[in-house]
């Protein structure tokens, strides 16, 4: 085994804002980590590029055909209704607090995310490391964790019926609803804003105790001021999480030492686009019977619609209607402004990508390669994807990962039926109507979104790593330095 890992997220770090907060001094701990090691400026996020399905991607090593989190607002076709993991406020109140609480706080580890599939915890943890953990999406372990019953969040949460337990790290810090040691450090509620702080201050009691060979330090604040005030002003937020980096550093005995004793990691899940437009499903849409909010109508509904940011999904509801309806939805969608590329999968077992630029179909095994080395059977226009054919290797610089990333997601058993990308600028209005217009989203196909920076010192790249990054590559970085 090699020294501590700190693997920190930075929710949405954009590579051109992490270069510009290091050249300018802003981030002092990440220069150090780059100058000691590795940055990447094109880690490839998952689709949708949204932070469910690619944090639980960074937790796994997988895409969602196999750790099954299909997006940040789905369907959920046995239940018949919609899950929604937190797209706004205005989306929880419209779907239901109590139901969008217990869908994030429980259902998405528990239920939700593939049994079958262990996240780095589990993994870590069944080694026998001290793993731990602060507030972020996915967080299964196998360690015991009780509700805490001294804080306000822990008691709003009481009043709305969360009083289960749960499976997490050894150390296991979420919001204040699960805290495996008194700190001292409160998270007011969670709030955006104040979230890397709590992070940064729970992380660093722990250095200072040395209670961990492994620490999740999740830094999400960069995402939320992201979306308010567009990437240009990451620089700041990106400062900000590097101060609580170095807090960690500090307990640790000061950088140089921390650097010394501890391998580092730093992840962004995935990138930021600016946004200038909205659309509504329901408009695009508008000629079909759509499920409504908390399941209304879907027994009568011919399809349920999910926007999450910079994409979205539709379900067919009626299954022995789905080769009529099939062809009409994507008419519908690839006549849309707002809509980039569409996406499906035939009867056959082909996924079809279609743009203003042609159609493409595609399925593994076959003579062409990506550039990770995955097999693929192409027919059509390349042009869809702005895929380039360089011998036997197709590759897009416009959509990066494309096969992998749509086929990940047309397999996914709990992904709509067609899938949406939106156009550069475009934005889908949620279930609130809420949107970042004037600020920067997420969740398409395009590089814009999709490539997120990487740094990292004191581990190796995976075995084998051809050079083209994947957020799937931090998971087997992780365990290799364990020895798993």
């Amino acid at each position: 085994m090699g020294p501590k890992l700190v693997l920190a997220v930075i929710d949405g770090c954009k590579p051109s804002e992490l270069d510009r907060a290091v050249a300018t001094g802003q981030a002092p701990a990440l220069a150090a980590v780059i100058e000691r090691g590795t940055v990447v400026r094109e880690s490839c996020a998952a689709f949708p590029s949204v932070t469910p399905v690619c944090a639980t991607s960074i937790a796994t090593g997988v895409l969602q055909d196999r750790h099954h989190i299909p997006s940040m607002n789905w369907f959920h076709r046995e239940e018949r209704r919609y899950v929604e993991y937190g797209s706004s406020l205005r989306a929880a109140v419209r779907l239901g607090v109590a139901q969008q609480l217990t869908d994030t706080v429980y259902n998405l580890n528990a239920r939700h995310l593939n049994a079958d599939v262990p996240t780095l915890y589990e993994s870590l943890d069944d080694a026998g490391f001290r793993t731990a953990g602060t507030t972020y999406l996915v967080y299964r372990g196998r360690h015991d964790h009780e509700v805490a019953r001294d804080t306000a969040y822990a008691r709003v949460a009481g009043l709305a019926g969360f009083r289960r337990g749960v499976k997490g790290p050894r150390e296991l810090f979420y919001a204040d609803l699960f805290a495996s040691r008194d700190t001292g450090v409160r998270s007011q509620l969670g709030m955006p804003g104040v979230r890397d702080r709590h992070s940064g201050g729970v992380a660093a009691w722990l250095a200072a105790r040395d209670l961990f060979d492994f620490l999740l330090l999740s830094l999400p604040d960069n995402d939320t001021h992201s979306h308010k005030h567009g990437t240009d002003a990451q620089a700041t937020s990106i400062a900000a999480a590097d101060r609580e980096i170095a807090r960690v550093a500090e307990a640790s005995g000061g950088l140089e030492r921390f650097l010394d004793t501890h391998a580092v990691i730093m992840a962004a899940d995935h990138s930021h686009a600016d946004v200038e437009r909205t659309a509504a499903l329901t408009e695009i849409f508008q000629g079909f019977s759509a499920a409504g909010a908390r399941g209304r109508d879907a027994d009568d509904a011919e399809i349920a619609l999910c926007p999450a940011q910079r994409s979205a999904m539709v379900y067919v509801l009626v299954p022995e209607g789905r080769a009529t309806l099939l062809p009409k939805l994507v008419h519908e969608a690839r006549s849309a402004e707002a809509v980039d590329v569409v996406a499906w999968r035939d009867e056959h077992g082909w996924s079809h990508a279609v743009s203003r630029r042609g159609e493409l179909r595609f399925r593994r095994g076959g003579a062409v390669r990506d550039p990770r080395g995955g097999r693929w059977s192409v027919d059509g226009d390349l042009g869809a994807l702005a895929l380039r054919r360089d011998g036997d290797v197709v590759h897009s610089a416009t959509y990066p990962d494309a096969l992998r990333r749509l086929d990940a997601a047309l397999s996914c058993p709990t992904s709509g039926d067609v899938l949406l990308s939106a156009a550069p600028g475009w934005e889908f209005l949620d279930w609130g109507g809420g949107h970042h217009v004037g600020g920067s989203s997420h969740g398409s196909l395009h590089h814009s979104d999709s490539l997120g920076a990487l740094a990292f010192c004191g581990v190796q790249p995976p075995h084998g790593h051809t050079g083209a990054w994947s957020i799937t590559d931090v998971a087997p970085m992780v365990r290799a330095h364990f020895g798993l």
